[in-house]
């Protein structure tokens, strides 16, 4: 491709090397300036600008808010080139009580809420920055940060916060960069803060001890932590892992044996809203057989009642089918994915993360110290340009009064410096009564001895990692002890081990009677209804199965395309109407017909057939299928398609044509066969298999004939044969549509 560089030059340059080389800094701009967090402040380059200009707007938490809009327009005119909306969008979420352990931002109006509503517009809302967020912030006018320009050069930027927070692990972060992701949860400040007091006083400390002092994350919503301890510490030694979440939920008891299941804490980042959406369509899709209601009845607290069809059932077991089924349960992710001080992406584990913290902690101690220690220096060199002055009083008037230049007289009379000298000439008269000298004598001994302190500072290490513990007990008392945020609120417990009993264990057993029309019109009736009873079909139409179950039953459906669908009886439409067309229930195509239809037994076997005459035989127990596809068995293809399904009730096989000849042979010449096309029955010179079935020849064989009679033939000799003969003419009085019925 033809690049023009910079001045107008052209130059020619393979396509591969173009796109690559702006790739490449597309790649590391999304890494470093948008996704990943500083290790040392966990902060993306958008929230420390948010926070930088409310600071510059004077928004501390003792003074008064002011509108979103004004502080976006600061961040994106100043600092953050971007979207208005994504600035607006980040300012929310550090607002958000349910989204941040520990928010930075005091918001006041409409910030969105756990149901998942979005917030007000940004002129609507208001917002200041909370202690936390000050404490991010606190000495970054003392030199303790390195600072760069701003995108347009005209103001200048933090390139990190000083953080006497640990913000990265007290809050987490989330991010998807080019290639790399991270994500960490919140944590306690109080067990953050414990660690890393113990990280002080042991430097070579395993993470075993540290993942006992910090068990876990600490969610801003709450739930319980149902993770094993083995996978946790994996988890931190690794950076990378995950957290089982659980909603916490208290059973209510109610009159006459009733109970009530609420949920007052849901996982972290789920909406409230849609909890309740989900938990309703598997209530309409009937997967909860167990459950009547779910009814919401939060105000400011979390109150999610889930009402059970009976009080028999056990809570734990509905609850468990709640989890594995809803957002009731949840995992969240840990990949400590970072920028490290030297903003190199690095995925961290524990140790190493609080590790980082320290560190930052210490470079920014010795800055501000090595600050203050300039600031007393001339400080005491003004001051002793003062002292000067007082003993030397007259002759400093003189030298004033009588001088034309001052300023050299008085620097090469008293050997002062250029700016002792622009201090004494500074000076107002007020300043020389007896009382300011001695204040002046007081501030120049006390800032003698600070500055000793601070030299001894510098110079020993054990004292500087003993003043930032000190920085971190402070910092514990100030937001572990602080009743509403320190107290942890996520609890840990063990999930159950034992299998779930399935659904259909909990479904209420009771009597049903199955009806399905010629036209696949599928319902249930209470109770076990005789054949003939008054039931109803759409014109044109009439029944064809008409089957005794339980509710607690499967059925299995097989097609004309040999798949093999199962239904759940506890599911089916009702007995009122019409019911329900079973290609609604299942993914049957309208070009397909039902063969047979069958309670399910899993100890059966059966007979499976195409028009062709091939077949087998199957275990009824593979046939279930999990999905409203079904299950491939009996291949067929072309013209051909499934025609037999009928179950195995004794040990010979009967076989009848479209040309009504019929033949009998042993079960054994069957193969057993999970699928496939099977093996010759029957031969055929015109036409295809009608009809198959199994019989044992000593008790004869059944048909059913017109008018619902049925007639048995028990002189079976002349049809006896093998697999794969064409047989010989039916028995007299054999059925013209030749099928057994």
């Amino acid at each position: 491709m033809t690049e023009i560089l910079e001045g107008g030059d052209i130059r020619d340059t393979p396509l591969g090397e173009a796109l690559g080389e702006r790739y490449l800094s597309y790649a590391l701009s999304t890494i470093m300036s948008r996704s990943l967090p500083d290790v040392r402040d966990g902060m993306k380059p958008v929230h420390r600008r948010i926070l930088y200009a409310m600071r510059q707007l004077k928004l501390n938490p003792d003074t008064g808010f002011k509108k979103c809009a004004r502080i976006v327009g600061d961040v994106m005119g100043k600092f953050h080139p971007h979207g208005d909306q994504a600035i607006y969008d980040a300012l929310v979420r550090l607002a958000q009580e349910f989204a941040q352990r520990y928010p930075l931002v005091d918001g006041q109006g409409n910030f969105g809420n756990v149901d998942g509503d979005n917030a007000a517009a940004m002129r609507y809302t208001e917002a200041r920055m909370t202690v936390v967020a000050q404490a991010l912030l606190q000495g970054i006018d003392l030199d303790t940060v390195d600072f760069r320009g701003t995108y347009d050069g005209e103001d200048e930027e933090p390139m990190v916060l000083p953080a006497a927070f640990p913000n990265l692990l007290a809050n987490g972060a989330t991010g998807i960069a080019v290639g790399m992701a991270t994500s960490i949860p919140p944590h306690n400040i109080r067990e953050l803060c414990a660690a890393l007091l113990h990280l002080i006083k042991f430097p070579n400390a395993g993470l075993d001890k540290l993942v006992q002092l910090i068990p876990g994350p600490d969610f801003p919503t709450g739930g319980i932590i149902v993770e094993d301890h083995a996978s946790i510490l994996e988890a931190y030694k690794t950076g990378r892992g995950g957290f089982r979440l659980r909603a916490k939920w208290a059973v209510e008891k109610g009159k006459r044996g009733t109970y009530n299941i609420v949920v007052t804490e849901i996982p972290y980042q789920v909406p409230k809203g849609r909890i309740i959406e989900k938990i309703a369509e598997l209530l309409h899709q009937r997967k909860l057989p167990l459950l009547a209601d779910i009814r919401d009845e939060s105000a400011e607290d979390i109150r999610l009642v889930l009402e059970p069809k009976s009080g028999r059932v056990e809570p734990e077991m509905l609850m468990e089918h709640l989890f594995r089924l809803s957002d009731l349960e949840t995992r969240i992710g840990l990949n400590l994915n970072v920028l490290d001080a030297d903003q190199t992406p690095k995925v961290m584990n524990l140790r190493e993360a609080l590790q980082a913290f320290l560190d930052h902690r210490h470079v920014v101690l010795v800055w501000r110290t090595k600050h203050r220690l300039a600031q007393i220096e001339r400080r005491l060199e003004v001051l002793g340009a003062y002292l000067i002055c007082y003993l030397n009083l007259d002759e400093v008037i003189r030298i004033i009064r009588e001088e034309d230049e001052a300023k050299p007289a008085l620097m090469q009379a008293f050997k002062l410096s250029e700016n002792q000298a622009e201090a004494i000439l500074n000076m107002r008269l007020r300043a020389l009564r007896r009382l300011e000298e001695m204040e002046i004598r007081a501030e120049d001994k006390a800032l003698k001895g600070e500055r000793k302190e601070l030299k001894t500072l510098l110079a020993s290490e054990d004292k500087r990692w003993a003043a930032i513990a000190g920085e971190i007990r402070e910092m514990r008392k100030t937001f572990g002890d602080d009743p509403a945020l320190g107290p942890r609120r996520s609890a840990f417990a063990e999930a159950p081990t034992g299998e779930l009993m399935p659904i259909e264990a909990m479904v209420e057993k009771e009597p049903i009677t199955v009806v399905c029309s010629d036209k696949g019109w599928l319902r249930a009736l209470r109770g076990h209804v005789e054949e003939g009873h008054d039931v109803r079909y759409k014109d044109g139409d009439k029944g064809r199965f008409w089957l005794h179950a339980q509710s607690t039953d499967k059925l299995v459906l097989f097609a004309t395309n040999g798949r093999f669908y199962t239904l759940a009886c506890d599911k089916l439409p009702g007995g009122r109407g019409n019911g329900e067309p079973v290609r609604l229930l299942l993914d049957l195509a309208n070009d397909q017909e039902i063969v047979n239809l069958m309670v399910h037994d899993p100890e059966r076997k059966l007979l499976v057939a195409s028009s062709d005459g091939r077949g087998f035989v199957v275990e009824e127990k593979s046939t279930v299928a999990q999905t409203r596809g079904g299950r491939q068995v009996l291949n067929v293809s072309g013209d051909v398609e499934a025609a037999v399904c009928a179950p195995v009730q004794g040990d010979h096989v009967a076989a009848v044509g479209e040309n009504h000849k019929m033949v009998i042979f042993p079960l054994s010449e069957l193969p057993e066969m999970n699928r496939g096309r099977g093996v010759v029955l029957q031969r055929y010179r015109d036409g295809g298999l009608s009809d198959a079935k199994t019989l044992t020849p000593s008790e004869g064989l059944t048909w059913r004939q017109a008018g619902g009679r049925t007639r048995t033939e028990t002189e079976l000799t002349m049809w006896l044969g093998k697999r794969g003969q064409a047989g010989r003419l039916a028995p007299k009085g054999f059925p013209k549509n030749h099928k057994f019925g």
